[in-house]
């Protein structure tokens, strides 16, 4: 802030560059940039410079000579008149900060077809050009009589006699170490330009990094600029002086944060760069266990697992040539979530083709979450991922697989295919029915079975009794005690009545609200599951009939009617509990017509005389869903609203 302060203070005229902003500077040179399609050599150029000045300044510091270096030399048509023209801007010019902002835009205006990083390197030359001539001239003089008489005319004695060394040795230190730093400033100026192949919307860092080049390279020519000039002053013996240390001070802060703009530019290139290898190795053919180890690292460095099931640890190499489900999931994992992934271990652990690894999405570890992974680790049967850290394909696996602080599984096959974005919720919902997992299996298992049923039955063995008989079967909940005690009384009267008993019309009744928390928890989840696994294939009567089951989440009642695993009706708390009420109306039927039919013909015509809105609840957490739902109950698109909520428990993110 200091520097800054100081540089805004000196002098008032509006061309002094120091009391200038970097608005100001830019629009004066935006005026010199002609945009050209002329195509220059400036890499041969540069390394040209780099090699002069690299050595010109140790000579000319009198320090320790370099040992044996070989020089690149390219070959290169040097743009000596254009260097030359350079050269006589900068000569001879009155040690002020107006007169080298002058200078400097009359630089410009010469170079303007040229890119700015050119500019930069061009102006660079010119001055390594002349400086290195004079030191030159300074080391073959004692022996050569041609350099001797050139010396004379260039006064390069005057400069390099022993006496005049000793006397301007810091003034010539100063103006070496501030050459020195626009190298290295022109050296990232060039570096950048070279990252501007890549577009700023995957490299964010680059749009204000590139941005700047044009004022950066300003201030490098300036200091150039600056430095012949008190060169000059030293060489005529003026009286007269270039201060240096406010170019220096402002080089050096450029320089910094030229330096930190592309760390940054390189590390965001880094990862669009592994962001395309791990899409590739999805893309193409791979070994399973080579996409594993780069989803893990960048590094192509052994990595090992720890095998839950022999508490050992075991090379990645176990993975070759396997299915692999890789089970993605935050510290803050439910033993739900645990039981639902040993379901289908279980369904596998024999059948050495199919391994299963656990991978904690964790961005910033801490010591306390390391003894949390520790303690999960324990509980888990299957690979583990070695050592707790943020996976290299973490930003991946958020992006690309919509990875949402929730429980996943994915499926890859041998090749390192993806077989299954998230096979969480088919496991959830169906089991090792469901194996291996895969997004075929989903269409398999929707035509052989009635997912509710699967749900049901995997959940309630009385259920699961009732279904392999064939048995009616009324399902019923909600969040009023009430309604739930009213339904209750008319269902037990249907179940009761002598005439269906007489027709061998046999009804179960099952209340989920007598059943544990948990396990009307799971149902939830489980229904959730089934509808996040079918609504993403062809929307068809099964699916519209879970999403509907699904809306009665959160009502105050609700009711679905089954006969053996298939769902016959099902309907929110009101309709179905005057349905029931009303049996009368429609017992005779019952034996004409059927008790299923009997039931749903009168709850459709209660229901197309009700109206209610549907509301569906779904955790952002579960999966990617559709842009848009339809409504279960009408051929509407369901209206979109977002929810926040917290349940106020350290234990789980949910």
């Amino acid at each position: 802030m200091n520097v800054v302060k100081s540089l805004l203070h000196i002098g008032g005229n509006e061309n002094n560059p120091l009391a200038m902003s970097d608005e100001q500077i830019l629009e004066q040179i935006y005026t010199t940039h002609v945009h050209s399609d002329t195509k220059f050599d400036v890499e041969s150029l540069f390394t040209l410079v780099e090699n002069t000045l690299r050595r010109t300044t140790i000579i000319g510091s009198h320090e320790i000579t370099l040992e044996h270096i070989d020089d690149k030399i390219p070959q290169f048509d040097s743009p000596l008149c254009t260097l030359k023209q350079i050269c006589s801007e900068m000569s001879c010019k009155p040690p002020t900060e107006e007169i080298a902002h002058k200078t400097t835009l009359s630089i410009l205006n010469k170079l303007s077809t040229y890119e700015w990083d050119e500019k930069a390197v061009l102006t660079l030359a010119a001055f390594a050009l002349e400086y290195s001539d004079f030191w030159l001239l300074a080391q073959y003089q004692p022996t050569d009589p041609i350099a001797k008489s050139v010396a004379i005319l260039k006064r390069v004695p005057i400069l390099t006699r022993p006496l005049a060394l000793q006397k301007h040795r810091q003034a010539i230190l100063e103006l070496n170490n501030l050459v020195k730093t626009t190298l290295q400033v022109i050296q990232l100026i060039f570096r950048l330009e070279k990252l501007t192949t890549y577009n700023t919307k995957v490299v964010p860092a680059l749009g204000d990094s590139i941005a700047q080049i044009p004022v950066n390279v300003y201030w490098a020519i300036i200091t150039i600029v600056a430095v012949v000039t008190q060169f000059d002053c030293l060489l005529t013996e003026s009286g007269h002086k270039q201060e240096l240390s406010h170019y220096g001070q402002k080089i050096n802060i450029i320089l910094s944060k030229l330096r930190k703009q592309i760390t940054l530019c390189e590390e965001q290139i880094e990862t669009v760069e592994y962001h395309r290898k791990l899409e590739k190795s999805f893309q193409t053919p791979t070994e399973v266990m080579e996409v594993v180890k780069l989803l893990i690292s960048y590094k192509n460095a052994r990595q090992t697992l720890y095998d839950g099931a022999t508490k050992t640890t075991v090379d990645i190499g176990m993975l070759k040539r396997k299915n692999v489900y890789l089970f993605l999931s935050s510290l803050d994992i439910t033993e739900e979530d645990i039981s639902v992934v040993r379901r289908a271990y279980d369904s596998f652990k024999t059948n050495n083709q199919y391994k299963i690894v656990w991978i904690p999405m964790v961005e910033e570890w801490t010591e306390q979450l390391r003894k949390r992974f520790d303690i999960l680790k324990s509980q888990m049967p299957w690979f583990v991922m070695q050592h707790p850290g943020r996976i290299a394909g973490y930003n991946y696996i958020k992006e690309e697989w919509q990875f949402k602080n929730t429980s996943m599984v994915v499926a890859l096959n041998p090749q390192g295919k993806v077989e299954n974005k998230n096979a969480f919720p088919l496991i959830q919902a169906y089991g090792e029915e469901a194996f291996p997992f895969t997004d075929r299996m989903v269409d398999e298992i929707h035509r052989k079975r009635s997912g509710v049923g699967v749900v049901l039955a995997n959940l309630f063995p009385k259920i699961k009794t009732s279904m392999n008989e064939h048995k009616y079967i009324l399902i019923y909940g909600g969040k009023e005690r009430e309604w739930i005690q009213q339904f209750t009384k008319h269902a037990n009267a249907i179940a009761n009545d002598a005439t269906l008993k007489d027709a061998k019309i046999y009804i179960d009744l099952f209340s989920l609200e007598k059943e544990e928390k948990s396990l009307e928890k799971r149902f939830w989840s489980g229904i959730e599951s089934l509808f996040v696994t079918m609504v993403h294939k062809t929307v068809d009567a099964a699916t519209q009939e879970v999403q509907k089951i699904l809306s009665y989440k959160n009502e105050s009642g609700w009711a679905f009617l089954c006969k053996g695993p298939a769902v016959v009706e099902s309907g929110h708390g009101n309709t179905m509990l005057k349905t029931l009420a009303e049996f009368g109306s429609w017992k005779e039927d019952v034996i004409k017509k059927s008790f299923e039919y009997s039931f749903k013909e009168f709850h459709d015509k209660i229901e197309a005389t009700t109206h209610r809105c549907s509301h569906l609840e779904i955790h952002n957490v579960v999966g990617k869903l559709p842009e848009t739902i339809k409504c279960p109950e009408c051929p509407k698109a369901m209206q979109i609203f977002i929810t926040y909520k917290c349940c106020h428990n350290e234990n789980t993110t949910r």
